[in-house]
């Protein structure tokens, strides 16, 4: 097998030799040999490593690609499908979010179109539990859950809900009505806060269908890349 200079390893993905040195000494790459005079000894199976390791980043993040490495060159295979296995049930878990919330979006554009524009003004837990015929525990579970944040009254310490707080109960009562959960509907009415509407939601969440099918795509290409290093690395 030929030997390589760290050099080498980083002109290829354009880093610094630093960089390469400090995923060795992360466990990234497998220990390398030294010289008698203390310079690194590198070969094709770390230039493999780099390579993997490298893929892995896209698919399941730097501190899982650096859990997968470890384990791989601890000769522990279990660990590393283990952390593998967890990405791949996030990546599920996002792509079911992700249709919840699309869902979501979809009847709240349809229901909102209809419904009476909210008003300015600041209202009571009781003005707004009574206004949305609701109770006022049911209020302070959706607070609980994210959905809704009110300010303090200083004096009092009693809850007020202002124009932002009263559009996302509303639209909060409106997913209800149709039976998402709460988590679901914190995560829209967090992104609602974010786009600043339904229709700019509607449309931000093409780009997180795009980032959720690149993941898939990127570890597909890991999983390749693993199996190739995995039989180097036994070789």
């Amino acid at each position: 097998m030929r030997t390589l200079r760290p050099s080498d390893l980083a002109r290829e993905h354009a880093i610094s030799t630093q960089a390469v040195r400090n995923y060795e000494q992360d466990g990234c790459l497998p220990p390398a040999e030294r010289t008698p005079t203390g310079y690194r000894i590198y070969t094709d199976l770390h230039a493999a490593a780099l390579r993997t390791y490298l893929i892995l980043i896209p698919a399941h993040g730097h501190a899982r690609a650096g859990e997968i490495m470890r384990a791989l060159h601890a000769d522990d295979l279990d660990t590393a499908l283990t952390v593998i296995d967890r990405g791949h049930s996030q990546l599920l878990r996002d792509r079911e979010t992700l249709t919840a919330v699309r869902r979501a979006v979809d009847h709240l554009i349809t229901e909102s179109s209809s419904a009476a524009p909210v008003s300015a003004g600041t209202r009571t837990v009781g003005e707004l539990a009574h206004h949305l015929r609701v109770t006022p525990a049911t209020l302070r579970a959706w607070e609980t859950a994210g959905i809704l944040s009110p300010d303090r009254d200083p004096a009092t310490g009693y809850r007020r809900y202002g124009p932002t707080d009263l559009r996302d109960a509303e639209l909060a009562h409106i997913l209800r009505r149709g039976h998402y959960r709460l988590d679901h509907i914190a995560t829209v009415i967090g992104q609602i806060r974010a786009a600043g509407s339904t229709e700019a939601l509607a449309n931000a969440l093409t780009g997180w269908q795009a980032a959720i099918t690149t993941r898939g795509v990127a570890m597909l290409d890991a999983a390749a890349a693993l199996s190739r290093y995995s039989a180097a690395l036994h070789s």
